[in-house]
């Protein structure tokens, strides 16, 4: 799952005031990196692998919260429960990072709890968020980075959810790949509020295999149990991991691990994106074995929750995952249907008639909701579909045009502007039809050309699709 926070109202990009160094409070504060000696050097920062009993040296290492500060700061995210933001967070930590930076390292400090936000997901369900304060996802980042070398490597090949270098699209082309091996079932498995159902005592024994700092122990199974402020009341975390911290998706990872080993003991190719995974079969006997198998290991081993409603044997022609749908014998990626709809209906509510925004804002808004449409669902070779969504979106716009004009006048002034002949100005002008009618006129056409939507701000689904076509020569 995403890592998802609450966006601030304007980036803290380029704000001085979030220019934090750690590096420029060693003075006040002491060396921020100890592991006997003074502060390392960036190029000589002490390895938590050489060091396994002391990775929390290696966490609050100078150089390593200086890059858990610039990743927290452009991740963006709203304040948790303290109320502090991303701009506020520097001058705050200013004074107390030298008592926090001692607890961290005698095993004293104490998280905070995470503030719930819930989100509606795309099946109708709703997904709890957990978001921290800024400086436990700081101090979970930091952690973060030191864990990563160290648990990654041994990670699978077929797990592409949250890893350097690997991604939502190459998962999609492993998918595909496997379909055109002559892999025809697919065991499509549902893990039922796998975040919210994570035993505590299972994931720590996993993350005990490799780290040996008590310290560091002690302070992810706080951050675990730290709770969950609901409108202001404390709630207790006995299970679970809350989704909204920088740490959550590597011990997801940590976890699952353990799914992803036993599958690759039994033999059948699968493809994991955090809990989202995909075993591929060639016969449906071999797969209501293996979805049997799978079963028992998840609930009895990792005593995790299957949802036995959703999960099932599907065949490969047409199996969904990650937003994609995978056709024929050749595992062609196409669009899902269900996502498909799920743009339509964001891009009515960025062009609703009745939206209080100017043109210039709307047209923001829709650039940078198509770019990053067109960035993820460029991998499907469906040249059409863009080609059609743009048609739509550009009589959504000329109809959001149309209705600010609302008098007969302005309209007329308009159209006139736009090149369009006086007499079918006027005509159009004092039509009685509706704006999504007198979108498609040809006074609309002419007028509020393709180029002229371009020239207001308007981005082309199709350009952005073709601009993109390295992503999908592998694919």
């Amino acid at each position: 799952m995403k890592n998802e926070e609450e966006p601030l109202p304007d980036s803290p990009r380029g704000n001085p005031s979030t220019r934090w160094s750690v590096a420029d409070d060693v003075e006040t504060t002491g060396s921020l990196s100890r592991l006997g000696r003074t502060a390392a050097a960036p190029s000589e920062q002490p390895s938590s692998s050489l060091f396994p009993e002391m990775m929390m040296e290696a966490i609050v290492d100078a150089a390593n919260m200086q890059r858990a500060w610039d990743q927290v700061r452009g991740n963006r995210g709203a304040p948790g429960p303290d109320g502090i933001t991303l701009t506020q967070f520097p001058e705050w930590l200013r004074p107390q990072w030298a008592a926090i930076r001692q607890q961290l390292l005698d095993g004293s400090y104490e998280p905070s709890p995470v503030r719930r936000k819930t989100i509606d997901k795309p099946d109708g369900g709703q997904r709890q968020l957990g978001i921290p304060n800024v400086l436990d996802r700081l101090i979970q980042q930091a952690i973060q980075q030191v864990l990563t070398p160290v648990f990654d490597p041994g990670f699978s090949d077929s797990s592409y959810g949250f890893r350097p270098h690997r991604s939502a699209h190459g998962a999609a082309k492993q998918v595909q790949r496997t379909i055109r091996r002559g892999r025809r079932f697919v065991v499509d498995m549902d893990l039922s509020k796998f975040f919210d159902r994570v035993q505590h005592d299972v994931l720590m024994s996993r993350v005990a295999r490799k780290v040996r700092d008590k310290r560091l122990l002690k302070l992810i199974g706080r951050y675990l149990r730290a709770g969950v402020m609901v409108e202001g009341v404390l709630q207790s975390s006995p299970e679970g991991t809350p989704q909204g911290g920088p740490l959550s998706p590597l011990l997801a990872n940590i976890l699952l691990d353990d799914l992803d080993k036993e599958l690759e003991r039994r033999g059948p190719p699968f493809v994991r994106y955090a809990d989202d995974f995909l075993i591929f079969t060639k016969s449906r006997r071999a797969a209501e074995r293996g979805f049997n198998g799978v079963n028992r290991h998840l609930t009895t081993v990792l005593r995790l929750v299957v949802n036995l409603e959703k999960s099932r044997i599907v065949p490969a022609d047409g199996v969904e995952f990650l937003g994609f749908v995978f056709r024929g014998v050749t595992g062609t990626i196409h669009v899902s249907e269900k996502n498909v709809q799920k743009c339509k209906r964001r891009i009515r509510e960025l062009t609703g008639r009745s939206r209080g925004i100017s043109m210039t804002q709307r047209l923001g808004e829709l650039r940078r909701y198509l770019q990053g449409w067109a960035g993820y669902f460029a991998l499907a070779k469906q040249m059409r579909l863009f080609e059609n969504l743009d048609q739509w979106i550009r009589r959504r716009l000329r109809m959001c045009f149309w209705k600010r004009w609302r008098f007969v006048r302005t309209r007329v002034q308009n159209l006139l502007a736009l090149g369009v002949p006086r007499r079918q100005a006027f005509r159009h002008a004092k039509s009685r039809h509706g704006p999504w009618h007198m979108a498609q006129t040809i006074a609309s056409g002419v007028g509020m050309t393709n180029a002229w939507l371009q020239d207001q701000g308007l981005v082309s689904l199709k350009s952005l699709w073709v601009k993109r076509a390295p992503l999908r020569r592998t694919a």
